[in-house]
């Protein structure tokens, strides 16, 4: 689950996270004491992608364990402008456990469920920590034990809006803290079980390409209930995902809060996932495997169209989604009726944010369809309003068919700026990678 990267890839992440490592750095105050009057801290950092999924997972099967009651399965995305970056610290000088998110501790935080399972678990997991140039014990297992932790995390892009942000940090907790405590699994997956007790789609998070997550349910401690691989980023590497985002704020009615609510009221949900989710796996899977766009497309937005539909069934209904998002999904049904083909699926998780997948050979005019219906408030400024420049100049050169463009405008569709706030362009990517000394979050101060 936690590799580290080749030299190309950490000067590459290296880039991206220095660029905002002026803004994240964290002074922490570090003192002396008769017990440890030259303090040691021990620290790791990494950085976690964000994952988008095709087929939902919503509604848990067991509260406590954080388990849900349908498989899912998603696509890790590249980490170039989407990622979690976590520098976790250990130290026997620190006087408690303490966390920092986007640059702002969080009180109590050492209390907090989700916060717990993640650093305890994966510290139940510790070994001995070795110094490879004298072999000498630097750490011992035990010794973990006796030291609090210090965490501190930032994510790249807009948090609680509907793009993973919560998986791709609880997916860089677990691995910057299985670096710290060189921890090793008991068993296969083990560190994703650890992963979905802080947020359950971060489990996917750990591995790269196409992901699912086994519902489990066969063991009483719900240890069967994991993310293992389908597909590495490298099978199907002509995958895009173009991302529109509609809205960077916070939502109304919180994942967390909405699957209760679903599971209690929505008899759709519970059809949903004993009848229709195995089915759906089976398909994609399948797809996946032979690289089929269309069959891949397909039951990606029909899943996507069932999710949002049991949060209208759910009683009070839900509204994730919003006039922009339903848009989006006219215009792409009007562009794969112009093509004869599925050139483009559309998927929305819990928010209005729109996940555009396609293939490398449709990307430019894809991009060009979005821009024309979706526009920056100038030329001038798409250079920021698209993260891919390259990209954005291409699709602004790009000569759309009349026919396709009259049978968007036959939709109503009329745009106003400011409907869509930023565009990603992205691909498939890895699972989490190890930062090195210089993307670290902490400046620890000591005296």
């Amino acid at each position: 689950a936690c590799t580290q990267t080749s030299t190309h890839q950490q000067q590459q992440m290296n880039t991206i996270t220095m660029a905002t490592m002026a803004s994240q750095k964290i002074t922490v105050l570090v003192r002396k004491s008769t017990d440890d009057p030259n303090p040691v801290i021990h620290t790791a950092t990494v950085s976690a992608p964000t994952n988008i999924a095709c087929i939902k997972y919503w509604g848990k099967a067991n509260a406590q364990f954080n388990t849900p009651i349908n498989d899912s399965l998603s696509l890790t995305l590249d980490q170039s402008d989407l990622c979690a970056v976590t520098t976790a610290s250990a130290s026997l000088s620190f006087q408690k456990d303490r966390l920092w998110l986007n640059g702002s501790e969080v009180q109590d935080a050492a209390k907090a469920k989700r916060f717990r399972a993640c650093v305890d678990g994966v510290r139940t997991l510790a070994t001995d920590k070795i110094d490879p140039s004298t072999n000498r014990v630097i750490v011992s297992k035990d010794g973990w034990t006796r030291m609090f932790v210090h965490i501190a995390s930032y994510n790249t892009f807009p948090t609680a809006a509907g793009l993973a942000s919560s998986a791709a940090g609880y997916a860089a907790l677990v691995a910057a803290l299985v670096h710290l405590f060189g921890a090793k699994e008991s068993y296969p997956g083990e560190f994703t079980a650890i992963a979905r007790q802080g947020s359950g789609s971060a489990c996917r998070s750990l591995y790269g390409g196409f992901v699912a997550w086994r519902a489990g349910g066969t063991k009483s401690d719900w240890s069967d209930s994991i993310a293992d691989y389908v597909a590495t980023e490298s099978h199907w590497a002509e995958i895009r995902a173009v991302i529109l985002v509609v809205s960077d704020e916070k939502k109304e009615t919180s994942s967390t809060s909405g699957m209760s609510n679903s599971v209690a009221t929505s008899e759709l949900l519970a059809y949903r996932a004993k009848e229709i989710v195995p089915k759906r796996m089976k398909i994609i899977e399948e797809a996946i495997k032979a690289k089929d766009f269309e069959a891949f497309g397909k039951v990606t937005m029909m899943d996507s169209n069932q999710f949002h539909a049991t949060c209208l069934d759910t009683y009070p209904p839900i509204f994730y989604m919003n006039d922009v998002s339903r848009s989006v999904v006219q215009m792409i049904h009007r562009y794969n009726d112009w093509a004869g083909e599925i050139r483009a699926a559309y998927t929305f998780d819990a928010g209005p944010n729109a996940v555009l997948y396609t293939l490398d050979k449709h990307v430019v005019e894809l991009l060009a369809l979005v821009l024309k219906y979706y526009p920056a408030q100038s030329e001038d400024l798409v250079g920021e309003y698209v993260n891919n420049s390259v990209l954005s100049k291409e699709a602004l050169k790009f000569k759309l068919d009349p026919i396709l463009t009259e049978a968007v405008e036959k939709t109503g569709r009329v745009w106003e700026h400011g409907d869509v706030k930023m565009v990603y362009c992205t691909k498939g990517g890895p699972g989490p990678k190890l930062l090195d000394a210089s993307c670290e979050i902490f400046d620890f101060m000591v005296e």
